[in-house]
């Protein structure tokens, strides 16, 4: 985890987006995808640059993950979540890999 400690997600967000994590990735079956290059990228072809969690603080639906993801070929960019994101249609390979970071 990057030594930086957030107080919001969108100061999360603002930060790493500065960092060079431009790009949006949403979760896939088997990996994740990246609408702006139509590329999906499997759990071994990407890594967790580091992830950040945030808790509502009246509401636990406020309950967020940031992921910075650097893909092997140096694609970069985040994937925001709902801690309860991880559903049963997920490859069980994608979500270890992003219970881990």
């Amino acid at each position: 985890m990057h030594p930086n400690a957030y107080d919001t997600l969108s100061q999360a967000v603002n930060d790493l987006v500065a960092r060079g994590f431009t790009l949006t990735f949403q979760l896939r079956e088997g990996g994740v995808f990246c609408d702006t290059q139509q590329q999906e990228f499997r759990p071994e072809a990407f890594r967790v640059v580091e992830f950040h969690r945030f808790e509502g603080s009246t509401d636990p639906a406020d309950e967020a993950v940031v992921y910075a993801i650097e893909a092997n070929n140096g694609t970069r960019g985040l994937l925001v979540t709902a801690y309860g994101a991880m559903s049963s249609t997920l490859s069980d390979e994608l979500v270890q890999k992003l219970r881990l970071g």
